[in-house]
């Protein structure tokens, strides 16, 4: 028995949810999101949606609480959006934006400049005497977590100096060094 898919996903106001065939569709004022579907069954009334396994086949067992963790992460989404911030640690780390390009500093020889994609929006904010932060903000939240893992993938934290680019509130795991 799924524990995580035999809960109720309840639907705020401002929030529809629609099933057509194999596809589920929420729209709300972030936008509109679909997700395609087998082996369960969505009941929706106005105000919750309940997820059906369709038998009883490991399969479909596994499906039960995926589905229903993606159609919720799909409301929260479209009615209040998903935000991560990143933080860049270490002497000459700088980060700036403009439009969907980001560009990077990072201690190499070279900047880095990536483009972000048009669903998710980026944000740095440079203030004198603190680290950088990067926030990205989507209704999308594989999304912006795929986005933070590769800007975060360029320079992984290291455990001596804590320098590199981590969540903000992230603990690392600081190691001692030599003279230790």
């Amino acid at each position: 028995m799924s524990r995580i898919g035999n809960n109720p996903i309840s639907i705020p106001e401002g929030v529809s949810a629609t099933v057509s065939g194999n596809l589920i569709t929420v729209k709300g004022k972030n936008g509109e999101m679909n997700q395609d579907f087998d082996g369960v069954s969505f009941d929706i009334s106005p105000d919750t949606i309940l997820v059906k396994r369709n038998s009883e086949s490991k399969d479909h067992k596994s499906k039960h609480g995926l589905y229903r963790s993606l159609v919720s992460n799909m409301i929260v989404g479209v009615s209040k959006g998903f935000t991560l911030e990143l933080e860049l640690v270490g002497v000459g780390y700088r980060a700036t934006s403009s439009g969907q390009k980001l560009d990077l500093a990072l201690g190499y020889s070279h900047t880095i400049v990536m483009s972000i994609a048009s669903e998710v929006k980026v944000e740095c904010v440079n203030e004198k005497g603190s680290n950088p932060i990067i926030k990205l903000t989507s209704a999308d939240k594989q999304l912006v977590g795929h986005v933070a893992a590769k800007i975060r993938s360029f320079r992984i934290p290291e455990p001596y100096k804590g320098k590199g680019i981590r969540f903000v509130g992230e603990q690392i795991r600081r190691k001692a060094g030599k003279s230790a």
